[in-house]
């Protein structure tokens, strides 16, 4: 029976909702701030990276000086009282189990990242990104004396916010935070702050125009039982790279612990190796984010040991103690692997690369939603079904590693069974 209608109840309801749009409000505006206030951050270090990697560039010798620009990172967060800063991790981790974010990893991995990339580190810089937004959105919280719930909300509007304007990509980059997380839990509670803070990142970025990546596919086959078999035999290859790349990610900073106690003298001898290798390969393609190598596999002319040396140069410049993110070089791998496969299979390689960037992507993050968003932001929804394929069995199969050791797999990936472990 319906409840009856009395003055009370009238009353009742009235407050509820009257609660419900001061809390609405109360998000768009504080959203708003995050999107505006992270958004020149982000452009800030979009436009900070594009100076440093054209000084590199134009100035190669400078990467014999990557030994230095270690010694000096680490200095950077010794003197802020940061040696045990877990990046991204932490940001995570903030979300899901309350612990704090300092205001400083903001310009910590800001600067840090620059003098990574200035002397020829290899890392990208959503990871960054995230840690910038994630700092920035903490700090808010805390100065508007939010409650620790609404507080992780502010943490995903950050992140939302500095990825969408570094990268382009709204859509992905309001989602991202939300899936991230708690893998098979989304927090939907975030999902209006962050699509605003992301849109409105992306309006400034495009103010300042900032471009959003795009990559023409210039060759789809009709998708049918022997072209999905194909992408299905690819995807299952990129969610074995992935693997890869997230083993030797973690491997590499535990072998240089094992060997290299002190911090300086990792770095150092983090910075010679990636020299050495750098001499040995004849070329600076590995070293920075590699954006200009992945316009290559588009056009199919890109080395087949492509994506095994980034995979290599990343691990041993992470692993040392520069900092930086993953996701570009992880798009890097994806694109000159997805390539290679096109190449020697004669199955459309520009296909294949962006299969190959969207499969493994998905197979380090764990993230299938935003996967598919950026896909479709960076390559049109033309390929939508090769995608969609690639993209879920590269999840399936990938099992439980990832580039972040915080993030959580609520829901396992074989059987509708809750499993609460952290990935691998």
């Amino acid at each position: 029976m319906n409840e009856p209608v009395t003055k009370e109840l009238v009353i009742h309801k009235i407050k509820h909702n009257l609660r419900r749009l001061r809390t609405a409000i109360k998000w768009i505006i504080f959203s708003i701030l995050s999107g505006l206030l992270i958004g020149m951050v982000g452009i800030a270090f979009y436009f900070g990276m594009t100076w440093v990697t054209d000084t590199r560039t134009a100035y190669p010798w400078l990467i014999f000086f990557l030994p230095l620009g270690g010694i000096m990172i680490i200095l950077l967060y010794h003197l802020l009282h940061d040696e045990k800063d877990t990046g991204t991790n932490l940001v995570l981790s903030a979300i899901h189990s309350g612990d704090e974010i300092p205001l400083r990893m903001a310009p910590l991995i800001f600067i840090s990242t620059l003098i990574t990339h200035l002397f020829g580190g290899s890392a990208g810089r959503e990871g960054a990104a995230l840690q910038l937004g994630g700092s920035i959105g903490n700090s808010l919280g805390r100065l508007f004396r939010f409650d620790e719930k609404d507080k992780h909300i502010m943490i995903m509007c950050g992140m939302s916010a500095a990825f969408s304007a570094l990268f382009g990509t709204p859509m992905a980059a309001a989602i991202f935070p939300l899936e991230v997380v708690s893998v098979g839990i989304m927090h939907y509670s975030a999902l209006v702050p962050c699509v605003i803070s992301a849109l409105v990142a992306h309006g400034l970025a495009l103010h300042f125009q900032i471009a959003p990546p795009s990559f023409a596919i210039l060759d789809i086959p009709e998708f049918g039982i022997s072209s999905a078999v194909t992408v299905t035999i690819l995807a299952v290859l990129c969610a074995l790279v992935s693997i890869l790349f997230c083993i030797s990610l973690h491997y590499s900073e535990a072998i240089y612990r094992k060997f290299i106690k002190n911090p300086y003298l990792r770095a150092a001898a983090g910075g010679c190796i990636i020299i050495l290798l750098t001499l040995l390969v004849g070329n600076q393609d590995y070293n920075g984010t590699g954006v200009n190598i992945i316009s290559k596999c588009f056009d199919g002319t890109v080395a087949p040991e492509a994506f095994l040396l980034k995979i290599i140069f990343t691990a041993l410049t992470l692993g040392a103690g520069f900092k930086g993110g993953e996701i570009v070089p992880t798009f890097f791998i994806g694109a000159s692997f997805g390539c290679l496969f096109g190449t020697l299979t004669g199955f459309s390689p520009t296909l294949c690369a962006a299969i190959g960037m969207a499969a493994i992507f998905c197979g380090v993050t764990n993230s299938p939603i935003t996967s598919l968003l950026i896909s479709f932001e960076m390559f049109g929804f033309a390929a939508m079904p090769f995608l969609l394929l690639a993209i879920a069995f590269s999840y399936m199969l990938s099992g439980y590693y990832g580039l972040y050791r915080s993030q959580k797999i609520m829901y396992s990936k074989f059987k509708t069974s809750y499993i609460n472990k952290q990935t691998h």
